[in-house]
C-alpha cells in the first residue's frame, strides 16, 4: 500500500458528529463550533526514544497518544470533539498501523472523538496529536486562578505510571499481583475528562500530570502568584506502590515520575462541600495534598512537619535522559 491507501483503508472512518461539516479528504476540516462556545486546542508530539519506546505494543501507543492529549482538554474542562494526527513513520507497516489504529480510535469513540484530519509521511517515527473541545464562554479552568487559602487537589493515585517505567526498565521489582496494574498505567493512561467537566464552576485552577506533581504544581504556584505547600504523608499512593517500594520512594514517584495524566487543581474553602458532591457523582476518587500561602510563588514540600528536599527532579525535555 502507498500513503494515500493506508489513509484511505485505516484513518478514514465514517462520521457520527454532525459538527464536521467538512472531514478527511479536502485541504481543510470544516467544523461547527456550536454558539456561545470557546474553543479550546492542544498539540502533543510524542517521538521514538524519548516519550515511548520503540519496541511499544501499537495497541498501546495509538491510545496513549489521544489520551495524554484527551487529558489536557480535561484539564480545561472541556468537551472533547475532533482531533487531528501527523505521523511519521521509517515504513509502511501493515500490522503495526493495524494495531495503531485499533488503541486510537478505540479511545476515539470512547469519547466521541472525530478524526478530522492530518498527514503522513516517512521519517523517524514520531506522533503529534492536535485535539479541539468546546466549553461555554468563560468556563475554562486556567493555571493562574489559585489564591490564598485553597486547598490543593489531585486525583487517582499518583506515581503508578512511573513505578510502572521502572518495572518496564528493571529497576524496580513489583510483586507479581501489581505488574498488569502499573503497566496499563503507564501504557493507557486514563483522562479524566467527567472531573474536569464537573469543576468548571468549582476549581480555581487545574492543569494535568504529565510531568509529576511538583514540577506541574510550580506552573500554578508561578501563574498565580502564590506559594504551594504540600504534606507529603498525604499523598495518595496505591498499593501497588506501597508494596513495592518504600513510602519516601513512593513520594518521589509521585512528585518527579511523570505520565499519570491525573488532574490537580485549586478549590476555595467555600466551594469545598460542591466539590464533594460533584466528583462524587463522577465516581472519581480525590484528595487535598495541601494549601496555597502567600509568599515567593513556588513548591515547599512538608513531611511530619519539616520541610522534604526532593533527590530527583521533575522530566524536562532538554535536561531528562530519554526513554
Amino acid at each position: 500500500m502507498n500513503e494515500f491507501e493506508i489513509i484511505k483503508h485505516y484513518f478514514t472512518v465514517p462520521g457520527h458528529r454532525k459538527d464536521v461539516l467538512m472531514g478527511p479528504g479536502d485541504d481543510c476540516a470544516l467544523l461547527q463550533v456550536p454558539p456561545h462556545s470557546q474553543l479550546a486546542v492542544s498539540t502533543d508530539t510524542l517521538v521514538s526514544g524519548v516519550h515511548f519506546f520503540a519496541d511499544m505494543a501499537p495497541m498501546a501507543l495509538g491510545h496513549k497518544a489521544l489520551a495524554v492529549n484527551l487529558s489536557d482538554l480535561a484539564a480545561m474542562g472541556a468537551d472533547p470533539c475532533w482531533v487531528s494526527l501527523a505521523l511519521t513513520l521509517p515504513e509502511i507497516d501493515e500490522s503495526w498501523i493495524k494495531g495503531f489504529c485499533a488503541g486510537f480510535f478505540e479511545l476515539a469513540e470512547y469519547y466521541n472523538v472525530a478524526l478530522v484530519g492530518g498527514d503522513m509521511t516517512r521519517g523517524p517515527l514520531s506522533i503529534t496529536v492536535t485535539v479541539h473541545g468546546t466549553l461555554p464562554e468563560g468556563k475554562g479552568l486556567r493555571r493562574n486562578g489559585a489564591r490564598v487559602g485553597d486547598g490543593i487537589y489531585v486525583t487517582g493515585t499518583l506515581g503508578d505510571a512511573a513505578l510502572g517505567l521502572q518495572q518496564i526498565q528493571g529497576k524496580v521489582t513489583v510483586p507479581e499481583q501489581y505488574r498488569d496494574f502499573v503497566r496499563t498505567k503507564f501504557e493507557f493512561p486514563h483522562p479524566r475528562i467527567l472531573a474536569g467537566q464537573a469543576l468548571r464552576d468549582i476549581a480555581s485552577s487545574a492543569l494535568d500530570l504529565s510531568d509529576g506533581l511538583a514540577g506541574d504544581l510550580a506552573h500554578v504556584a508561578r501563574a498565580s502568584g502564590v506559594r504551594a505547600q504540600l504534606e507529603l504523608e498525604r499523598l495518595p499512593l496505591s498499593a501497588a506502590m506501597l508494596d513495592s517500594v518504600s513510602r519516601e520512594q513512593g513520594w518521589e514517584l509521585a512528585l518527579t515520575g511523570g505520565d499519570d495524566y491525573e488532574l490537580c487543581f485549586t478549590v476555595p474553602e467555600i466551594h469545598r462541600g460542591q466539590l464533594e458532591t460533584a466528583l462524587a457523582h463522577c465516581g472519581v476518587k480525590f484528595t487535598r495534598v495541601g494549601r496555597m500561602l502567600a509568599g515567593e510563588p513556588g513548591v515547599e514540600l512538608m513531611a511530619k512537619g519539616r520541610s522534604y528536599q526532593l533527590s530527583t527532579q521533575s522530566w524536562d525535555h532538554f535536561r531528562s535522559t530519554p526513554a
